[in-house]
């Protein structure tokens, strides 16, 4: 098969898509970083360009596209104890073959305008929510107490409300003659920090 000029163009311009995603979830130090992303958003660029060259067979190409890299993405995501990690990354690959495949129809400046409005998500909505995470910030506690006593877990509940903080019991359960409990709070990040040097402080409390 000839080489076309225009495929070259697109190749191209989808590395820079992928380079431009790419190193920002590089540079945020994230499992699918540079060369992933590219790979990703070139990969979705050439089956877009096969299917031109393939007639009859467009949507079909497309629709194994959406499949492939939906397994892709649920491959970065993880569960943590009681959070999901992950998912603006799998969210990135996603859009990042989408990107790809805009390219591959040869709309370069959409393709273009899409990846520096990602960009921008990525990198100033990120500092939106490092101001949403000092406003409400949410951790989890696991206590383990000294002893089974259920008294010494409602003193907790009551120190968490003292400082203006909600909490929510996500579990409770005893092991090795001992009460342990994990709690969910959320709320003003200083005030956590207080919270958190209370407990410490605590002798009631074993291990946080």
């Amino acid at each position: 098969m000839e080489i076309v000029h225009s495929d070259l163009v697109k190749i191209l311009i989808s590395i820079l898509c992928g380079s431009i995603l790419g190193l920002e979830r590089e540079y945020q130090n994230k499992s699918a970083g540079f060369r992933t992303i590219i790979l990703i958003c070139l990969g979705a660029t050439i089956f877009t360009i096969v299917s031109q060259h393939m007639k009859g067979s467009d949507d079909r190409i497309a629709a194994n596209i959406i499949t492939g890299i939906g397994f892709i993405g649920a491959g970065v995501i993880f569960k943590d104890n009681f959070y999901v990690k992950g998912l603006t990354t799998a969210a990135v690959i996603w859009i990042a073959a989408a990107i790809g495949m805009v390219i591959g129809i040869s709309d370069y400046s959409l393709g273009l305008l899409l990846a520096g409005i990602i960009l921008i998500i990525l990198s100033l909505f990120s500092r939106v929510e490092v101001l949403i995470d000092v406003m409400n910030n949410r951790k989890v506690f696991t206590i383990v107490f000294t002893n089974t006593d259920l008294d010494n877990l409602y003193m907790i509940e009551k120190l968490i409300d003292e400082n203006k903080l909600k909490s929510k019991r996500v579990q409770v359960s005893k092991r090795d003659n001992r009460l342990v409990a994990t709690l969910e709070v959320s709320g003003n990040k200083k005030r956590m920090k207080i919270l958190n040097e209370k407990l410490i402080n605590l002798d009631e409390i074993y291990q946080i």
